[in-house]
C-alpha cells in the first residue's frame, strides 16, 4: 500500500497492456524486461500485474486489488545485492530468486561459471507460476542480454512476455526506494508473448529476438536524441564516482 503513491500520486504511470496479462496462464510465463531501478521496476510491476489481474483496464486505481494478489510472482535478482541491507534482505523474501552473477562481484569484472542450482530455482518458480527478469543485468541502458536468459527459454519453454519500462530512472534513485523526482512520467507496456521456436532456435537468435522486443537492441540507439543519450552517460559516470566514493 505504502508503495501504490510513488506510481500513482508523486509521479504518473502510464500503462499499456493489462489485457495481454489477463489472457496469461496461471504458471510458466517468463517476464523479460529492461531494467532501470533495483527494486522500483519491479515493485510496479506488481502493481500492474495484480490490478490487470482484477479487472482494471491499463490503471492501478482503487488499492482493492491487493487484497487478493497473485502470490506465485517471482522476479530473479542478483544474490549480492539482496544481501546489502537489512531492507535489501527483507524485500528478498518477497518473491525474490537470487543468483549470483557470472561477470560482476562487488564492483569488479569477474568470470565465474554458471551455477547450476541458480537455473534450476528459475524452472522451479516457472512451474510455479510467473517470474520478471532483467537479462542485461544492470540497470545501465543498452547494455547486452545475457545469453542465460535464452538458455532459460530454451530448457524451461516458457511463454515469453516483453515488458518495456521507462521513466523510473529519473523518478528514482538508483536502488528505487528513494523518490528523485516529483511529476514524473513514468510508462509500462506489456507486449503481446513471443514467437519462439524453443527446439531450433538458436540462443543468439532468441537474443536478438529479446534486444528488440525490449527496446535495447543497438539499432534503437540511432533514433534516440543525442541531448537524451548524453544524459544517459552523465548520470553513469555519477554513479561510478559515487561507488567509488
Amino acid at each position: 500500500m505504502v508503495t501504490h503513491a510513488r506510481y500513482k500520486q508523486f509521479n504518473k504511470l502510464e500503462i499499456e497492456g493489462s489485457q495481454v496479462i489477463r489472457d496469461l496462464p496461471q504458471t510458466k510465463v517468463l517476464f523479460v524486461s529492461n531494467h532501470q531501478t533495483y527494486f522500483a521496476d519491479v515493485v510496479a510491476m506488481f502493481h500492474v500485474f495484480n490490478a490487470s489481474l482484477s479487472g482494471r483496464e491499463d490503471n492501478i486505481s482503487n488499492l482493492g486489488y491487493l487484497w487478493n494478489p497473485k502470490l506465485n510472482l517471482y522476479y530473479v535478482a542478483a544474490a549480492e545485492t539482496m544481501k546489502k541491507s537489512l531492507l535489501t534482505k527483507v524485500l528478498a523474501y518477497a518473491g525474490s530468486i537470487s543468483v549470483e552473477r557470472t561477470w560482476r562481484s562487488e564492483g569488479k569484472d569477474v568470470n565465474r561459471q554458471v551455477k547450476m542450482s541458480d537455473i534450476s530455482n528459475i524452472g522451479t518458480a516457472l512451474d510455479d507460476g510467473w517470474v520478471i527478469t532483467f537479462p542485461q543485468g544492470t540497470t545501465t541502458p543498452w547494455k547486452p542480454l545475457r545469453k542465460g536468459t535464452a538458455h532459460i527459454i530454451k530448457k524451461y519453454k516458457p511463454i515469453v512476455v516483453p515488458v518495456v519500462i521507462d521513466g523510473f530512472r529519473r523518478s528514482f534513485d538508483k536502488k528505487g526506494l528513494r523518490i528523485k523526482k516529483k511529476g514524473i512520467l513514468q510508462s509500462m507496456h506489456i507486449k503481446e508473448p513471443l514467437d519462439i521456436d524453443y527446439e531450433n532456435e538458436s540462443t543468439e537468435s532468441i537474443i536478438e529476438k529479446l534486444e528488440y522486443s525490449i527496446e535495447q537492441h543497438p539499432s534503437f540507439l540511432k533514433v534516440i536524441p543525442e541531448k537524451e543519450l548524453l544524459a544517459y552517460e552523465e548520470e553513469n559516470k555519477m554513479r561510478k564516482w559515487r561507488q567509488n566514493n
